[in-house]
C-alpha cells in the first residue's frame, strides 16, 4: 500500500470534516433560531456556572417544593410566587419558584417522591406556550421524549413525580388554556401523579383571580393529605431584606435610578436587545391620527437603526413604560414614604432561590416608578395579607372583610378597578406606615412591557418601526367615580406632546419622568424591543388575502398593504388584497384615510377597502356585517386559498367574525352550518386563518 504524503493527509482530513459537518447540520450547528429569543441574563451579574439541574438546586437549598412558571406578561410568574409563599407560610413547605427556561427536564424521572412540583402555565396566542416554556412543552409532549433513566413513555418514567397544575387562559381564544391541558395530559401519560384537578383561570371572563382562589383551596387540602402536611396560622415572612443606605445617594454612580441592568447603568448599553434588555430608541415622528379633541390615537415612528434590532411585517414592538408621577406620589404617600422617596435601598433575597425583581442599590422612587405595576388590578388575597398591617382596628376589619367576601370585594374594588394605593386610601386615609416595603415588592407584579402590532412593512422601512396606539381612558361611574388611564399609551402621548413643543406635558392630568433615569431618554427616546409573531403575509405575494381590522386593529394591515403596494410598484404580481375596516365616523377616527387612497393607486383593482361606520347614522354597522355582505367574494377568494386575517377585539368582534365566516362558507357551498364551522377550524389549524387579537 502506497504511503500517504502530507498533502494527501490534509485533503483526507478536510473531506472527513466536511462530511461530518454536512451530516450534523441542523443538529450541532446551523440550527435556526428565533432572532428575538436571545436572552440578556448576565445583565445584572448572573452567576457563572449556575446549575440547570433542578434536583441539584433543590438539594443545595433544602427545598421540597418547586413552582415552575411559564409566563409571557408576568401574571403566571406572579401566581407562582403567591403559591410558593402560601405553601411556605401555611404548610411549612420549603418552596422555590423556577423559570422553566432556566432548567433541564431529562432528570424529572428521578424526582423524589417526598417532593412536589407545581406548574403555573399561561397559554399564549393561538394555544402556544409562552416563550420561556417552549422547550419544556416540546420536551414533555414530544413523541421521542427521553429521560436520564432511559425509560420510554410506556414505561411510565415519571411515576415518582407528584405535581399540581394551574393554567391561565382566555375563553375568547379558540385554544382556551391549551398549554396546561396538554402538559397535564402529557405528564399523566408519562406516569406522573397529579394531585387535585388541574385549575383553569379565565381572563376573558374576568374571573382569573377568583378561579385561582377557588382552585387552590381544595388543592392545598389534597396536597396536605398526600404529603402529610400540617396547616398552621399563616404569618408573613419576608422574602426580601431591604436595607436603607445612608452611605449612598442619588449622585452615587452605582445606584440604579431606573436603569434595567448594569450596562445601561454604566452607559454602555449593547445588544442583543430583547425582553431582558431594551434598546433606548429615538422617536423620529409622532402625530395624532384622530380628528376629535376628546379621544387620541397616536402614530409614531421608532428608529432602530444601529441597534441590530430587526423585524418582519406582522411582528410586535414592546414599549417599556414608566408609571405616571401622580400614581407614584399616591403610592409613596399612602405608605408614608414621601419624605424618603430618594432614600437609597439595597435589596437582597433572604432565600437563596429568591430573585430580586429589579437591580439594586436603588431608591424607593425608582423601584416604584420603573419596576412595579402599581396601577394594576388588586387581588383579594393581597388585600387579606395587608390586614395585619392596618393602621387601626376598623381598617383591619375592613381589609379582612374585603379579603374574605368576594362579592363585597367585587363591589368595592374590582368593579371600581382600583389600584392598591387607591384601595388603602379608601379604607383608611391615615398613612399605612406599618406595611413592609418587602410585601409590596412580593405582591405587586413587575412592570411589564406593552406589546403593539407593528403598523409598518419591514420591506419598505427596515430600520423604522411604526406604532398605532389608541390612548386609553376608562370612566368608572359610582358614588366615588374612578378614571382608569392607560399607563403606556398616556406615556407615549406625553412623549408626543413633548416632541411637539410642550416642555411640561401632562396628558389627562398625568406627568411622566419622560427623560428617564439620569436623563438617558432625553431627546424623546423610549425603551423598546421586538417580539416575533406568527401573524405573517404569505411568502407568495400573488396569493390573495382577506383582512378584518376595525379601529386600531388595522395597525398590522397598514403594514401588510404598504408591503404589497411596494411589491406592485416593483413589478411583482400581487394577489387580491381585501380589507374590512370599521370605526365610529369617517370624519373623526378613520385611521390612515388618505394612505388607503395612495395604496389603491399602486395596487389598482387588486386592492379593495370595505368600510363600516358605527356612529355615522342611526343604524350601527360593524365589520362583520360588511363581511357577510361580501360573502360571495370572500368565499371565492377562500377557494383560491386566500389567507384570512383578523386583528382587534377578541371578546366580541373576532368571535363574531369567526361565526360569520363559517356561515358564509356553509351558505355559499351548500353545506350544513356544522360543516362550515369545521372548515373554519381546519383553516385555523393550517394557519390559513390567523388572529392577532386582545381582550
Amino acid at each position: 500500500m502506497a504511503q500517504l504524503d502530507t498533502l494527501d493527509l490534509i485533503v483526507l482530513v478536510a473531506l472527513l470534516i466536511g462530511t461530518a459537518a454536512y451530516f450534523t447540520k441542523g443538529t450541532y450547528w446551523g440550527v435556526p433560531k428565533d432572532p428575538y429569543a436571545a436572552s440578556f441574563t448576565n445583565a445584572n451579574g448572573a452567576k457563572a456556572g449556575k446549575t440547570r439541574n433542578i434536583l441539584e438546586k433543590m438539594d443545595e437549598t433544602g427545598k421540597n417544593a418547586v413552582v415552575f412558571y411559564g409566563s409571557q406578561t408576568g401574571t403566571a410568574e406572579d401566581y407562582a410566587s403567591r403559591l410558593a409563599k402560601e405553601g411556605s407560610s401555611r404548610f411549612g413547605l420549603k418552596t422555590m419558584v423556577a423559570d422553566l427556561e432556566d432548567y433541564d427536564y431529562e432528570n424529572l424521572d428521578t424526582f423524589p417522591e417526598d417532593k412536589v412540583a407545581m406548574f403555573v402555565l399561561a397559554t399564549y396566542g393561538e394555544g402556544e406556550p409562552t416563550d420561556n416554556a417552549v422547550d419544556f412543552f416540546e420536551f414533555v409532549t414530544g413523541d421521542d421524549v427521553s429521560f436520564s433513566g432511559g425509560g420510554a413513555a410506556e414505561d411510565k418514567p415519571l411515576s415518582s413525580l407528584k405535581f399540581v397544575a394551574f393554567g391561565l387562559g382566555n375563553n375568547t381564544y379558540e385554544h382556551y388554556n391549551a398549554l396546561v391541558r396538554k402538559v397535564n395530559t402529557a405528564l399523566v401519560k408519562l406516569g406522573a401523579q397529579r394531585i387535585s384537578a388541574a385549575g383553569e383561570g379565565d381572563d376573558g371572563a374576568g374571573t382569573m383571580e377568583e378561579d385561582f382562589l377557588a382552585w387552590k383551596e381544595p388543592m392545598w387540602t389534597e396536597l396536605a393529605e398526600k404529603m402529610n402536611l400540617e396547616e398552621r396560622e399563616a404569618v408573613y415572612e419576608a422574602t426580601f431584606g431591604i436595607t436603607e443606605r445612608e452611605d449612598l445617594s442619588l449622585e452615587t454612580n452605582e445606584v440604579y435610578l431606573g436603569e434595567p441592568n448594569k450596562n445601561h447603568l454604566e452607559g454602555t448599553s449593547k445588544g442583543p436587545y430583547n425582553s431582558h434588555n431594551p434598546y433606548i430608541a429615538p422617536i423620529v415622528e409622532s402625530r395624532e391620527v384622530f380628528t376629535v379633541k376628546d379621544r387620541n390615537c397616536l402614530h409614531m415612528e421608532i428608529d432602530v437603526s444601529g441597534s441590530n434590532l430587526t423585524y418582519q411585517t406582522g411582528d410586535h414592538i414592546a414599549v417599556w413604560p414608566t408609571n405616571p408621577g401622580k400614581e407614584v406620589d399616591r403610592f409613596l404617600n399612602i405608605l408614608g414614604l414621601s419624605d424618603r422617596r430618594h432614600m437609597v435601598i439595597s435589596v437582597k433575597g433572604l432565600d437563596p432561590t429568591a430573585r430580586v425583581p429589579f437591580p439594586s442599590p436603588t431608591t424607593y422612587d425608582a423601584a416604584i416608578r420603573y419596576h412595579m405595576e402599581i396601577c394594576g388590578p388588586v387581588s383579594r388575597q393581597f388585600i387579606a395579607s395587608l390586614a395585619a398591617f392596618a393602621p387601626n382596628e376598623d381598617s383591619k376589619d375592613e381589609m379582612a372583610r374585603l379579603g374574605e367576601d368576594k362579592d363585597y370585594f367585587k363591589e368595592k374594588v374590582s368593579n371600581q378597578r382600583l389600584n392598591i394605593a387607591q384601595v388603602l386610601g379608601r379604607v383608611c386615609d391615615t398613612k399605612w406606615t406599618s406595611v413592609p416595603f418587602s410585601i409590596m415588592m412580593e405582591s405587586i407584579q413587575k412592570l411589564q412591557p406593552r406589546y403593539y402590532s407593528i403598523s409598518s412593512s419591514s420591506l419598505v422601512q427596515k430600520t423604522k418601526i411604526s406604532i398605532t396606539a389608541v390612548v386609553e381612558e376608562v370612566h368608572i361611574p359610582g358614588p366615588k367615580p374612578n378614571i382608569v388611564k392607560g399607563v403606556t399609551t398616556n406615556y407615549l402621548l406625553a412623549l408626543k406632546q413633548m416632541q411637539h413643543g410642550d416642555p411640561h406635558p401632562d396628558p389627562h392630568g398625568l406627568t411622566y419622568a419622560i427623560t428617564g433615569p439620569r436623563n438617558k431618554y432625553d431627546g424623546c427616546h423610549v425603551p423598546v424591543h421586538v417580539r416575533h409573531s406568527n401573524f405573517k403575509l404569505p411568502s407568495d405575494p400573488s396569493k390573495p388575502i382577506i383582512m378584518v381590522g376595525p379601529g386600531s386593529g388595522v395597525a398590522p394591515f397598514r403594514g401588510f398593504v404598504q408591503e404589497r403596494a411596494a411589491q406592485a410598484k416593483a413589478g411583482e404580481k400581487v394577489g387580491k388584497t381585501i380589507l374590512f375596516y370599521g370605526c365610529r365616523k369617517p370624519s373623526e377616527d378613520f385611521l390612515y384615510k388618505d394612505e388607503w387612497e395612495m395604496y389603491k393607486q399602486a395596487l389598482g383593482d387588486s386592492f379593495e377597502l370595505f368600510t363600516a361606520f358605527s356612529r355615522e347614522t342611526s343604524e350601527k354597522v360593524y365589520v362583520q356585517q360588511r363581511l357577510a355582505e361580501q360573502g360571495s367574494l370572500v368565499n371565492e377568494l377562500l377557494q383560491q386559498k386566500a389567507n384570512f386575517y383578523v386583528c382587534g377585539d377578541a371578546a366580541n368582534m373576532a368571535r363574531e367574525v369567526n361565526i360569520v365566516l363559517g356561515q358564509i362558507i356553509a351558505e355559499k357551498r351548500g353545506l350544513s352550518p356544522e360543516k362550515g364551522e369545521e372548515i373554519v377550524k381546519s383553516m385555523r389549524s393550517s394557519n390559513q386563518y390567523q388572529e392577532d387579537v386582545w381582550s
